[in-house]
């Protein structure tokens, strides 16, 4: 089931996709779904950021990257950095190499509190993708990821919420710049997987339905300058754009 978030004349309303177009429900995070009658075309819908999370969390990549050891390590970036598909993102000036970074996230679909390898994904409501901008040559003098990571709109996510995806640890994912391919991996090689995580992060934190977690950039991450247009695709989910101004 694809799971989107709209903009309409009187707020945001979730809807699901079927043949028809995008039909509007109360809740997504209901057991059971109600539907609203409202339905917008396709070619009509403003799609927002799919989640409005309360916390949004990264992962680093603890193998491979940098020299990191496990456990994992988590940390926050402001849900004020989120903004949806087709974002122009204004990148921080004057603070050396911006990097976009592609990533599989997870929307969190109920009270998640020490989830276990047998049960993590149980919590998961479905799957997005994040661009996770990054003020990179800040990161050596900011260990908490706060000036590399706090810029508007430095969290893109979308299109929707993919909530059929069999196997989050093989999703394979592309980065092109200006329509040219230059970065493909997949959470294949994360240094930590999905359900490592999720039992990670909720052993120390609960998190509530709509939360996020982007899993890491598996050597998805490019440099961007002003002008250049962003597509991040992932298997089973879609492609999600955005602009750097």
């Amino acid at each position: 089931m694809r799971i989107a978030r709209l903009a309409t004349s009187t707020g945001p309303s979730y809807a699901v996709a079927d043949a028809a177009g995008w039909q509007h429900i109360v809740d997504p995070f209901a057991d059971r779904l109600q539907y609203t009658g409202a339905s917008t075309a396709f070619e009509d819908a403003v799609l927002l950021a799919p989640a409005d999370p309360r916390v949004l969390l990264g992962i680093a990549q603890n193998r491979g990257n940098n020299d990191h050891v496990l456990p994992i390590q988590a940390w926050y970036k402001s849900p004020h950095s989120v903004t949806g598909p087709e974002a122009r993102v204004a990148i921080v000036r004057d603070v050396g190499t911006v990097n976009i970074e592609g990533e599989l996230a997870v929307v969190i679909g109920r009270h998640a509190s020490k989830l276990t390898p047998e049960n993590a994904l149980d919590a998961v409501l479905g799957y997005t993708i994040a661009n996770d901008v990054t003020n990179v040559d800040q990161v050596p003098i900011d260990e908490k990821n706060f000036q590399s990571k706090s810029g508007a709109n430095y969290t893109p996510l979308g299109p929707w919420i993919e909530t059929d995806i069999a196997d989050p640890e093989s999703v394979p994912t592309g980065v092109a710049i200006n329509g040219v391919v230059l970065a493909e991996s997949g959470s294949f090689n994360l240094g930590s997987t999905v359900v490592q995580t999720l039992v990670y992060v909720t052993g120390w934190l609960d998190l509530e339905a709509g939360d996020v977690i982007m899993t890491g950039a598996p050597r998805t991450y490019l440099p961007v300058v002003p002008g250049d247009r962003v597509d991040i695709s992932l298997g089973g989910i879609g492609t999600l754009s955005s602009t750097i101004v």
